[in-house]
């Protein structure tokens, strides 16, 4: 393919090309085992040697205390909204939910089968805010407080870990992991919990390799600050372009709590204009911009992985210091502004 392209989808997302190209070359023969990486054995020195070293520079990167275990768990975000309550909500029998969008809400509906689950905010069918904590109803008797810290088809995240007063804290970062400096003393590190989640005895030894590549990748260019920079530089470009617009483009969060990962908006208006976005769209797919379009649960487009791609890509698509992405809205007789993004990749 001669035309260079920008995914920016939520999962699978973007990988850097460089990590890409470091495991091709592994893959077919790891280092000097004869075989793919694909093929190593859960138990064998070559995997153990693999899944330690992630650990440790996962440790490294946030500044792990020595008195938290990491698990690399399989299942998926959904299967593990099951195993955090099934291992955490014994204790007391109840759990409070932070329900700031959609990934929360299911994570509560969840927990909700096996035991009972306190909504510390109001019920809403519009996420737009995180409300202010005074407001919060916290049960000091909780067997521990959820809270997703970033909601990427709502575009809302938390910018500071919830106070809970002493109760467990437990933080879904699927979205917005590594991307910034985390207190992780802050979160749930009951002795009296430790074992009740077990390593899987069949890891995807293949994803565990690749995760270690990309934690490689984040330490040699910045660690997690330089990730936290790249993501608040860009999201921050699109945001303004997005108040500057007029109206022509909405972004309906609350400036507080919007995401530095995933910026939703509307294209014609605030409740979008249908004709306008569909050309949005299109246009952005012939410029090699992929996953534009919001998730299937809501209406609306998305950038997502905002912190994942490098400033190079950032200008790739310019011209005249003009983003392409304007120019392409200028010639169409339309403010579009195909927002060439891309985080810390």
């Amino acid at each position: 393919m001669s035309q260079q392209v920008i995914n920016f989808g939520g999962g699978p997302a973007k990988l850097p090309e460089e990590v890409l190209l470091e495991v091709q070359q592994q893959l077919v023969h790891y280092a000097d085992t004869g075989i793919s990486v694909m093929e190593l054995s859960h138990r064998s020195a070559d995997y153990d040697k693999i899944n330690n070293g992630a650990q440790r520079m996962l440790r490294e990167l946030l500044n792990i205390p020595d008195n938290y275990k990491v698990l690399f768990l399989q299942g998926g975000g959904t299967g593990l909204f099951a195993a955090v309550a099934l291992n955490l909500l014994s204790r007391t029998g109840t759990a409070d939910y932070l329900v700031t969008g959609t990934w929360s809400s299911k994570a509560a509906a969840e927990a909700a089968k096996y035991g009972k689950v306190n909504l510390v905010l109001p019920k809403t069918n519009k996420f737009l805010e995180i409300p202010n904590s005074s407001t919060w109803n916290l049960d000091p008797n909780a067997s521990y407080v959820y809270y997703c810290a970033n909601e990427t088809i709502n575009g809302v995240e938390f910018h500071d870990i919830p106070d809970t007063k002493g109760v467990p804290l437990v933080c879904d970062m699927s979205s917005n992991f590594l991307s910034r400096p985390v207190d992780v003393s802050k979160l749930e590190k009951k002795k009296s919990y430790e074992g009740h989640i077990r390593k899987p005895c069949s890891q995807h030894q293949a994803r565990i390799y690749v995760t270690s590549r990309v934690f490689e990748w984040i330490k040699r260019n910045g660690g997690v600050l330089q990730m936290e920079k790249n993501a608040i530089e860009k999201s921050n470009t699109i945001y303004s372009i997005i108040e500057s617009s007029g109206g022509f483009y909405s972004c309906p969060v609350k400036k507080d709590s919007r995401s530095r990962m995933n910026v939703p908006f509307r294209i014609g208006g605030e409740n979008g204009n249908e004709a306008l976005e569909k050309e949005f769209l299109n246009g952005a797919q012939k410029l090699g911009m992929l996953q534009l379009k919001g998730h299937s649960f809501v209406i609306g487009h998305l950038l997502d992985q905002l912190s994942h791609f490098t400033a190079k890509y950032f200008f790739y698509f310019c011209e005249g210091g003009v983003c392409i992405l304007h120019c392409v809205m200028q010639k169409s007789c339309l403010k579009y502004i195909y927002i060439c993004y891309a985080g810390f990749i």
